[in-house]
């Protein structure tokens, strides 16, 4: 058995070895047609690496010719296929200015589009790149209303908005945890004005009663009612939107020191 496997390996080895080799005589070799041949042929074997070389080296030379359409989106589609997203995304574009009346456009700037959604970071992490991919993708579907990847793109364009949006409130919620409770209220107080419908809505409104609350019952005696009263304002909104709310245990605790301190002042 030990035997068989070394074999196998070898032969694989020796497979792989071979293949290099091939690859690289036609890396050098001056004859485009036998590139772009094989370039077609690594193409059609998803072996995408190899034929986005192959396909760079022939570009310029099939420039203005029958073959440059087809070529130019395969190296485009092959540099995708590589995580090479940005360079693919430019070659998409590239090829949708180049050849407007080709059938491949709608597909090429679908595909940019995705391109640019690939690079899109995590959401801890500057959200440029999520921007700017919502502007493409959003061009893509005001240009293609009825596109059949439509449907794709407007998910795509979802689950970029709801990355934002935690990415915005994850800032919000910052401020309540570093106990900037000033800074606090006004971040996810715009959170929750600018994003109406996000579905961090409950846990901002959580951590806004929250900051409120700190604010009020730490303050001085002349800023205290009113901080107070704000604070219990806030926690109606909550309890009023979301009456069986994940935060209402520890919200209700919060709304009793509330209450006593109001009752304080209104007793003195």
């Amino acid at each position: 058995m030990l035997k068989k496997v070394k074999l196998l390996l070898l032969v694989s080895f020796l497979f792989n070895l071979n293949s290099c080799n091939e690859f690289q005589k036609v890396l050098k070799n001056e004859d485009i047609k036998i590139k772009y041949d094989m370039a077609e042929t690594y193409y059609e074997n998803q072996e995408f690496r190899r034929a986005s070389r192959l396909f760079e080296q022939i570009k310029p030379k099939y420039r203005g010719k029958p073959q440059g359409e087809r070529i130019t989106f395969f190296y485009a589609n092959s540099l995708l296929n590589t995580n090479s997203y940005m360079l693919a995304a430019y070659e998409f574009e590239s090829f949708a200015k180049a050849y407007p009346l080709s059938q491949k456009v709608e597909e090429a700037n679908y595909l940019a589009a995705f391109a640019y959604y690939k690079v899109s970071p995590i959401h801890s992490l500057d959200q440029k790149e999520s921007s700017e991919a919502i502007e493409k993708l959003q061009e893509f579907i005001n240009f293609y209303p009825n596109s059949e990847k439509m449907s794709d793109a407007n998910d795509l364009v979802q689950e970029l908005r709801l990355k934002l949006e935690f990415k915005a409130f994850e800032i919000a919620k910052q401020y309540n945890t570093i106990r900037d409770y000033k800074s606090a209220i006004i971040v996810l107080d715009d959170f929750i004005s600018d994003y109406p419908g996000t579905p961090y809505r409950e846990d901002a409104l959580f951590y806004l009663f929250d900051s409120s609350y700190e604010l009020a019952v730490n303050s001085i005696n002349t800023k205290k009612p009113e901080r107070l009263d704000n604070a219990k304002k806030i926690y109606q909104e909550l309890l009023n939107t979301y009456p069986e709310s994940k935060y209402i245990v520890k919200s209700n605790k919060l709304i009793e020191v509330i209450e006593k301190e109001i009752t304080i002042f209104e007793n003195n």
